[in-house]
């Protein structure tokens, strides 16, 4: 058990940012930012760094829980890790990540977990991946008054159809759907649009079609935001990144050469110093030593 807390935030808050800050920076061609958080510290630190929009993505199903891919990872799990983040985030705007099974079986089931994500974990905003088939389901979580982030390309719930993470819009045919997808979900009414694992050229005509702020993840550098996994950024993931992935630190290394220094100093009895424990009273410990003085005292006496 740890009694370590957190401090206080310093200085003033930055401004709330909302789905309508989103809109405004697309349309000022303001390059717009997002990173995936699925715990306390991890929020808090995206958050004070001032990123735009916090996703927590289905991703923690791989990086957080250690599955081999998106697809076990539960609305109840997802909804635990939503809650971890809100009470974290002050300025960003929340995205939960629908996962999968949370909305393919019915559009009812997805709006009846979309409101969850709201009312039981704080989100602002929920993800759901998939184009023109999604509009349905998109349309109905709108008049729940819940903002929708849409998601196409290379779409991990769909791994098996797709034969594994590959990109896509590689050819014409592959092109003229994901405008079609882009262009349903923006008349759909979505704020945002994620565009993952798409040719750069694919992804800047996109951007340029849709009224809704395109997030690219693997998608080059003309969408109007990027968005990568926190744990990718850090070197996290056991595992040699994608090839959008740039490493920004090491956090692995850090780690682990603080838990072998940490095991170092407890196998030599160099931790914990003096300085780091605690102290008992200067008249407690004078009382305490006259009592165990008096024990020995007696001890010794029976002992002749």
């Amino acid at each position: 058990m740890s009694i370590t807390s957190f401090p206080e935030r310093q200085g003033s808050a930055r401004p709330k940012v909302t789905t309508t800050t989103i809109q405004e920076k697309k349309q000022r061609r303001e390059p717009i930012t997002c990173l995936t958080a699925y715990d306390y510290p991890s929020a808090r630190l995206v958050d004070e760094a001032g990123i735009d929009m916090i996703l927590v993505g289905d991703s923690l199903a791989m990086v957080v829980l250690g599955y081999e891919n998106t697809l076990p990872v539960t609305v109840d799990e997802m909804l635990h890790h939503t809650r971890a983040v809100r009470r974290a985030v002050k300025s960003a705007l929340l995205i939960a990540d629908m996962p999968f099974a949370s909305y393919h079986e019915s559009v009812k089931e997805g709006v009846h977990n979309a409101l969850r994500f709201v009312k039981e974990a704080g989100a602002e905003a929920v993800k759901v991946e998939g184009g023109e088939k999604r509009i349905e389901l998109v349309r109905h979580i709108l008049d729940a008054e819940i903002p929708v982030m849409g998601h196409i390309g290379l779409t991990p719930q769909s791994i098996h159809k797709m034969g594994g993470y590959k990109v896509q819009g590689k050819d014409l045919g592959g092109i003229e759907r994901l405008i079609k997808d882009a262009i349903a979900l923006d008349r759909a009414g979505v704020f945002t649009i994620v565009l993952e694992g798409l040719p750069r050229e694919v992804a800047a005509m996109i951007s340029k079609e849709v009224s809704a702020a395109t997030i690219g993840i693997g998608a080059g550098p003309d969408c109007d935001g990027q968005v990568l996994v926190f744990h990718d950024i850090l070197n996290l993931t056991f595992s040699p990144p994608a090839k959008f992935v740039r490493r920004y630190g090491d956090a692995a290394a850090v780690i682990s050469k603080a838990v072998e220094q940490f095991r170092t100093d407890v196998a030599s009895g160099g931790y914990p110093s003096d300085a780091e424990s605690y102290h008992l009273p200067k008249e407690t410990k004078e009382a305490l030593d006259a009592i165990m003085a008096r024990k020995q005292m007696r001890k010794a006496a029976m002992s002749r």
